[in-house]
């Protein structure tokens, strides 16, 4: 029971992270019909840049406290990783926006290898220890633990979801980005501006994905140029698992994934004796990909119909 205790612990926290990249493929989705497959890397590079100014600021100002560094670093993080998926979308889609899908889509692969190529030409290609910022003294929980830093990324999933759906619902930004998903030309006759709703949606997804990359790196204590290719393509299973197009469907999609890949990688594996371990983790996301799509192609809630403005 502990076991399975830990492992939903685990689940919790590795889910969120999908939760939110998977966010940023389906809004970008939802919009423009576009499956982002450089959003990996823009977490990657997120993580990447954190790094980097906590080593500069270690330098300069070595007696800082640990939560100011690491916040200072992601807030800094997040504009990079927003400017560059604003200039990605820019210069990369926004020209092929009215080509044929497989046009864009295979332009979206080239970019992922782009950026992967220039942050190893930028950063080596080695791993790098992330230093630990916050306490690390585990919190017991019914014979399971928990760090602050998993406490840390629960919150923050949190509260970024709850500022999204507030974003989406509640302001003339969300009602532009509901119209500009349910006709584009329509919407820019009623005023929307469509390039500016789309430039937005990439911006927001960035720094979605910089909060999950810097949180990744915090958790797991490493960086490197390819971290972001594996997490993005799980988060782009939990979206089509949860509906891509869906924004509760990409949090659920999120969450029930970490589970799934938590509970059997640790559970099961326990109970297999480790036939069944930590080394075969991933199996378990894409065997649920191979099921919902030949199940239930749209997902477990559907490819969501924009609101009307």
């Amino acid at each position: 029971m502990e076991i399975l205790l830990q492992q939903i612990i685990n689940g919790l926290v590795l889910g969120s992270m999908y939760a939110l990249v998977a966010l940023g493929y389906t809004m970008v989705y939802g919009i423009i019909n576009l499956i982002n497959f450089a959003h990996g890397e823009v977490l990657m590079v997120g993580a990447l840049t954190s790094w980097t100014i906590i080593g500069l600021m270690r330098d300069a100002w070595p007696t800082s406290p640990g939560w100011l560094v690491l916040f200072v670093s992601l807030i800094i993080s997040c504009v990079v990783a927003a400017v560059l998926n604003f200039i990605i979308e820019k210069v990369a889609y926004r020209p092929l926006r009215n080509s044929p899908k497989l046009a864009p889509l295979i332009t979206a692969i080239g970019m992922s290898i782009l950026l992967q190529t220039l942050a190893m030409i930028i950063w080596k290609p080695n791993y790098k220890p992330y230093p630990t910022l916050l306490p690390s003294a585990p919190i017991n929980i019914g014979g399971a633990v928990i760090t602050p830093t998993q406490i840390l990324i629960l919150g923050l999933t949190a509260v970024s979801l709850a500022v999204l759906m507030w974003l989406v619902n509640y302001t003339k930004l969300g009602r532009a980005m509901r119209a500009t998903a349910e006709n584009p030309r329509v919407a820019a006759l009623m005023g929307v501006k469509p390039d500016m709703v789309i430039s937005a949606t990439f911006v927001i997804g960035a720094i979605l994905a910089t909060i999950a990359g810097v949180m990744y790196a915090s958790n797991y204590g490493t960086v490197q140029h390819t971290m972001g290719f594996l997490p993005g393509l799980k988060a782009f299973t939990a979206a089509v698992f949860g509906g891509i197009g869906n924004l509760g469907g990409a949090v659920i999609g999120g969450i029930l994934l970490g589970l799934i890949e938590s509970i059997g990688s640790g559970y099961i594996g326990a109970l297999t004796g480790g036939v069944l371990g930590s080394h075969y983790s991933d199996i378990f996301a894409f065997i649920v990909l191979i099921i919902i799509l030949t199940l239930r192609p749209s997902g477990l809630l559907g490819e969501r119909v924009a609101d009307r403005a």
